[in-house]
């Protein structure tokens, strides 16, 4: 396994090495970021040399990097990228990300293989196939229920990592081909562009507008930081932050945030972070002030109620105000709960419902004037999306993280020995060899001792008790006790690093039956490899996948949980009550349709190309 038991992970994003450093600094138990290919965002590659430079650095407080291979791969990618896996564990990487099932019919070498959420991991008998198959973890759907994620742990005995916090996929991951079927740019390989956060009209076989321009399929952001107590009862072991797009500002507020929540819910239960020190941040935490579309718990106790980012995708930010007086550019606000400062960005909503923005030139009382000339009617609800000064102090403030160590003298044949011992029970000694006069003052070369050893700054330790024990004080000189201390510490470092608890391990082929017969192109069977494991474990038919350049109209490219007709109240038969006739669909501002196929027994709603 992964984890240690009796352990719980913080898993953060890093775009790069500076995010992953920053992620690290402030508590993170471990870092997912991409490779040079082969990622799931293709914007957010990385080198070999970055990443290995980031590992050295995560595993000096036993933390993990797994790096994210989760797209699927041609059969002329196969060769590159298996390559590139063995290049990774040779750096020391902790574990891969993967969706395609066809790297474990490579030759790889023994490094932990993590299931993508792009897998469909959200039944039990999936979840358990791919353990049986191999997998140390599996990354489980955003959109399962504490309940369902509870029926997945009682099932199987892999370690299951769990969203917390993030931007969210409409359609089950894995399950969405809109974006490849738009504009040939496919979110299974890297390269989403994003079509369910554009805006749609809804419409009935009729031609009838339900609903107009609006962005239907745009959901909030997902925020369990109040949910993890339950997720950890439910059975998570690793929390992940998505966000492998998000500059190292935002991973700093958002992993300090969740690591404030999680730490006094792991002392309740007598668990313990998955990684060592501790991290102390010189500012306070709010993911309300990083991007995001509004926060969401999606479907943790069932199907809520805040869902849905129709308004805009965009970060509108949080309500200041609203508009008394606005004229050329100058503005004045009432009913507002937040000051505002030179620099902070607004928000609001002009009449034809865009939201429009500005940023503040100069606060003078209760007079803001923006860089440029607005005139907005009263009552204008007005947010900010730019908290200036909270940002620039987020941007200046450095979290510190430190590992407790004991530092003891003691007294030795021929000299002194000074031993340290890590919270994790690492331990180095160093022996000066050397002849030592008597102390003249016995009380200030004590006191000298043990405040030159408790001393560590540059380092990433803490010392929490100087030990001192001698038959009689000597007189050190202080440039002993401090090169002394030093070389310490530098030995304990390096004794961290061969000590750290690096999991190895390597994929047995067996021929454990796959909960399905057939595989439709939904399946992701992109090369021959894949073709290959899902036959041997007993997939009689195995249809070609999406990327391979099957003609998608008239075909489901997608499947979420999210439904329309729920958010418009619209369940049953009040869809007809209102006068409408199925089919609904979806018309973009290009005029193309998405018909609309509702599974009411399942709650679920299909996406067609229209022919």
């Amino acid at each position: 396994m992964l984890l240690k038991p009796r352990t719980i992970e913080l898993l953060a994003p890093a775009r790069d090495p500076e995010a992953g450093r920053a992620a690290i600094d402030c508590g993170a138990d471990a870092l997912y970021i991409g490779a040079p290919r082969f990622g799931a965002r293709e914007q957010a590659g990385n080198s070999l040399q970055e990443i290995e430079s980031l590992i050295l650095y995560a595993h000096r407080f036993w933390a993990r990097v797994y790096i994210t291979l989760n797209t699927l791969l041609h059969d002329d990618e196969l060769e590159e990228a298996v390559a590139l896996v063995h290049r990774l564990h040779d750096l020391g990487a902790d574990g891969l990300i993967i969706q395609d099932a066809g790297l474990l019919e490579a030759s790889l070498p023994p490094i932990p293989l993590i299931a993508s959420t792009q897998m469909h991991n959200h039944t039990p008998e999936r979840v358990a196939f791919l353990e049986g198959a191999g997998f140390q973890r599996a990354i489980l759907a955003r959109e399962l229920s504490l309940e369902q994620i509870g029926a997945i742990r009682r099932s199987t005995q892999i370690e299951l990592e769990g969203f917390v916090h993030g931007a969210l996929c409409v359609s089950y991951s894995g399950q969405c081909y809109l974006s490849l079927a738009r504009g040939g740019r496919s979110g299974n390989r890297g390269q989403c562009a994003q079509p369910c956060r554009l805006p749609y009209r809804l419409v009935d076989a009729a031609g009838k507008t339900i609903s107009g321009r609006r962005h239907l399929l745009s959901l909030r952001d997902l925020n369990l930081s109040e949910q993890l107590g339950e997720l950890l009862d439910a059975g998570i072991t690793s929390f992940k932050i998505e966000g492998r797009l998000k500059d190292a500002s935002y991973v700093k507020n958002i992993v300090t945030w969740y690591r404030r929540a999680l730490d006094p819910l792991l002392k309740e239960r007598g668990l313990h972070a998955a990684s060592s020190g501790r991290a102390l941040a010189a500012f306070i935490p709010d993911p309300a002030k990083s991007f995001n579309r509004g926060f969401t718990t999606y479907f943790i106790h069932g199907r809520g109620s805040d869902l849905t980012a129709w308004a805009t995708p965009k970060h509108s930010g949080e309500a200041v105000g609203l508009v008394r007086r606005c004229r050329a550019g100058e503005l004045q606000l009432e009913g507002g709960v937040h000051p505002l400062h030179n620099g902070d960005g607004l928000t609001w909503f002009d009449a034809e419902g865009e939201l429009q923005g500005g940023r503040v030139n100069r606060v003078e009382g209760e007079r803001l004037l923006l860089d440029r000339a607005v005139d907005l009617p009263p009552g204008t609800r007005i947010m900010r999306n730019h908290d200036h000064l909270f940002l620039e102090a987020l941007k200046k403030s450095s979290c510190s993280r430190l590992i407790a160590v004991v530092i003891e003298l003691v007294e030795a044949e021929g000299g002194l020995v000074l031993k340290a011992r890590d919270e994790e029970g690492v331990a180095v000694e160093l022996s000066a060899e050397a002849i030592f006069e008597p102390a003249r003052d016995p009380g200030q070369a004590l006191q000298a001792a043990r405040s030159q050893l408790a001393k560590s700054g540059g380092t990433l330790f803490a010392v929490q008790e100087v030990r001192v024990e001698w038959r009689e004080p000597w007189f050190l000189p202080l440039s002993v006790l401090n090169r002394m201390r030093r070389d310490l510490l530098a030995a304990l470092l390096e004794a961290r690093l061969r000590a750290h608890p690096l999991c190895r391990t390597a994929i047995v082929p067996n021929d454990l039956p796959f909960p399905a017969r057939s595989l439709d192109f939904h399946g992701n069977v992109l090369n021959r490899l894949a073709r290959a494991f899902y036959a041997r474990h007993g997939v009689a038919e195995i249809a070609p996948a999406a990327e391979s350049g099957i003609d998608l109209r008239g075909q489901r490219v997608m499947t979420t949980r999210y439904c329309l007709r729920g958010e418009l109240g619209l369940c049953g038969g009040q869809l007809h009550a209102h006068g409408f006739t199925e089919p609904l669909h979806l018309i973009d501002d290009q005029n193309q349709r998405l018909r609309l196929d509702f599974r009411c027994s399942e709650c679920e709603m299909d996406l067609y190309l229209d022919g």
